[in-house]
Order: C-alpha cells, then sequence, then structure tokens
C-alpha cells in the first residue's frame, strides 16, 4: 500500500477487530492500517472471569491504561489491581498478564512498541513454572 493510502484518523467502523479468546480487540493503529513503524494501539474489552494470561512480547515493550473497569495486572511476579486512569508499564520481554477477576467488564487500551519487527509477537508462558504456580491457568 503506497504511504498516502493510511488513513490518519481511524474511525470505529475503521477499527479493524480481531477476535481473541479473552475479548475483541480493537486495533486503532498498527501497520497496515495506519503508516506506524514504531507505535501499535490497540482498545481490548475483556469480559468478566476472562483473562491475557502470562505472556511476552519479545520485541516489543507495552503501557496497559484501564479505561473502564479494574484489572488484576502482573508484571513479573507482582500485581497490582488498576482502575480507570492507571497504568502498568511492560518491558521488553517481561512476562506478564492481564486478568478480569471482577464482576464488570474491563476495557483498556495496550499500547505497544515498535510495530515492526522480526520474531514472534508473543509468547504464552501461562502453563510454565512458576507461572503456572502464581496463576492457574485456564482453558477459555
Amino acid at each position: 500500500m503506497c504511504r498516502e493510502h493510511f488513513l490518519r484518523f481511524v474511525t470505529a467502523a475503521e477499527a479493524e477487530v480481531e477476535e481473541l479468546p479473552w475479548g475483541p480487540h480493537e486495533w486503532l493503529a498498527r501497520p497496515g492500517l495506519v503508516d506506524a513503524q514504531q507505535l501499535q494501539l490497540v482498545r481490548v474489552t475483556m469480559p468478566p472471569g476472562k483473562a491475557h494470561q502470562f505472556h511476552r512480547h519479545p520485541c516489543m515493550e507495552e503501557i496497559i491504561y484501564v479505561v473502564e473497569g479494574r484489572a488484576e495486572q502482573w508484571v513479573g511476579r507482582e500485581s497490582r489491581v488498576l482502575g480507570p486512569g492507571e497504568t502498568a508499564h511492560v518491558p521488553v520481554n517481561e512476562v506478564h498478564g492481564t486478568y478480569n477477576v471482577f464482576g464488570e467488564r474491563l476495557v483498556f487500551l495496550a499500547i505497544l512498541s515498535p510495530a515492526e519487527f522480526d520474531g514472534p509477537a508473543l509468547i504464552d508462558v501461562s502453563r510454565d513454572e512458576p507461572w503456572s504456580s502464581l496463576k492457574a491457568p485456564v482453558d477459555f
């Protein structure tokens, strides 16, 4: 796609929606949608009882920003409950997980960088130790 054909503004109708086991992902910025090379932005709506279980991004760092609801957010072996307006920073290749253990939906933004990289975007470690002892893995 020519650089001039990328979107500069992304409306709800233009967001790329990806259905994942822990909730729909509305991609608002990523390569192919906008002319992004360094940033990706996704809005995730996570129903109660769902989780993006322990995983790591070998090539990306991430900021998680809670818009609505509460998240049991893990970064490494440390966890916090985050509410609206609160964030977590996840360094490159750091194991982390977002769990909705509450009775209301969770909406958060994930900002990932860079947008273009070599290698896998995500490696699930939820069934590996010590992570599986911290939170029992769940099949959704």
